[in-house]
């Protein structure tokens, strides 16, 4: 038994030791595949400039974590805008007094 394994409840056990098994498939088709790699690269694209001003305080927090992240800064606060306007990022306490 590895590590990993002792974390996991028994659910996820067996849900590890069919996958090992090799009794999953892929339903990925050719035409889903590349349909997906085409929105990838779509969303890769940049070809539009914009231009902010910020506090140097931020500038610097988000140029410290690019440098832990090992991407250039404009590459993270780019990422973060899309995670944002994609849905897979929010503001928690933007909704805080609404909630009280």
């Amino acid at each position: 038994m590895n590590e990993i394994e002792f974390a996991l409840d028994q659910e996820e056990k067996e849900i590890l030791e069919a996958f090992e098994a090799g009794e999953f498939e892929s339903e990925m088709t050719p035409e889903r595949k590349a349909h997906i790699a085409r929105l990838a690269e779509a969303s890769g694209k940049k070809d539009k400039r914009i231009n902010i001003r910020i506090s140097s305080r931020d500038l610097t927090a988000i140029q410290r974590r690019a440098l832990e992240e090992g991407i250039p800064y404009q590459t993270l606060v780019s990422s973060i805008l899309h995670k944002y306007v994609s849905g897979s990022l929010y503001d928690v306490t933007a909704n805080k007094n609404v909630q009280q």
